[in-house]
């Protein structure tokens, strides 16, 4: 187990993890979170806080646990021990569609939209869950749910493919349309879990860009597994690096990746 202090001029949050001086409470905060099945220990004693507006790229070695902690924050697995907070309030016990109505989001490796509606109506029926108006799930208002999922289409660059069934986009747009859902519930952290999975060579740059965009211009916190390394450099602002279940760094890119165990462990000897 790695214990993080905190840098010189940082200070203890109530959660016990490391705040800088003046900053609010941290979207997403970890206090030694664990989780064990038969005796062996999957996630490992994690402590760590995800600012406001964040981008944390979560890598590691297959095996590391990354999938297993977001199964943790996300509610689809209990915690053996530790607390997770977001916006200070402890969800640890929360199921993941409370996590969801309390601003949490997640996407998850192997796509999950409605094929047989278009693309409109499932963003549609995103912003009518938001709005309350879901017991009128088959009778959408508009087409294209309203302002709201027209400016959340834009925003992920599929307007031009509002009528298409969503069972016929190509796997980046797929992944376009997830992040269009989340939107639509007006998320203020969302989880991205290899997004970039099965997506075509071609399809990256432009996925890239959107997700930048929503990060950017929704102000959205983001906490992101993905193995492509080009893409995480350029996007993160913080690298939580994972080894055998536990953190092993938890910093900017550049220091991270200068880091002879994230060398290592992650790249290999000799990196």
């Amino acid at each position: 187990m790695t214990t993080h202090t905190p840098s010189s001029g940082a200070t203890s949050a109530p959660d016990g993890g490391a705040t800088a001086p003046g900053t609010t409470t941290p979207v997403l905060a970890l206090q030694n979170l664990s989780w064990s099945v038969g005796g062996a220990v999957i996630v490992d004693d994690i402590t760590m806080s995800v600012e406001e507006g964040g981008f944390v790229a979560l890598i590691g070695p297959n095996g590391a646990g990354k999938t297993s902690l977001f199964n943790l924050i996300s509610g689809l697995t209990k915690p053996t021990a530790g607390t997770i907070r977001l916006a200070g309030r402890d969800i640890g016990r929360h199921a993941p569609h409370r996590r969801a109505r309390l601003g949490m989001g997640r996407t998850f490796q192997t796509s999950s939209v409605f094929g047989d509606l278009t693309v409109g109506a499932n963003v549609g029926l995103a912003v009518q869950a938001r709005t309350g108006e879901s017991r009128r799930f088959w009778r959408l208002a508009t087409p294209a749910g309203g302002a709201d999922a027209a400016r959340v289409l834009d925003l992920v660059r599929l307007s031009h493919r509002v009528d298409y069934l969503a069972g016929d986009l190509s796997h980046g747009d797929k992944r376009k349309l997830e992040l269009a859902l989340l939107l639509a519930r007006g998320p203020r952290l969302i989880l991205l879990d290899e997004p970039m999975a099965g997506v075509s060579a071609g399809e990256i740059g432009e996925l890239t860009n959107v997700i930048q965009d929503v990060h950017r211009e929704q102000g959205c916190t983001v906490l992101m597994v993905e193995h492509h390394m080009e893409v995480l450099l350029d996007m993160a602002d913080r690298l939580a690096v994972m080894h055998h279940g536990a953190l092993l760094t938890y910093a900017d890119p550049e220091t991270a990746m200068a880091d002879p165990d994230v060398q290592a462990a992650y790249l290999g000897d000799g990196a």
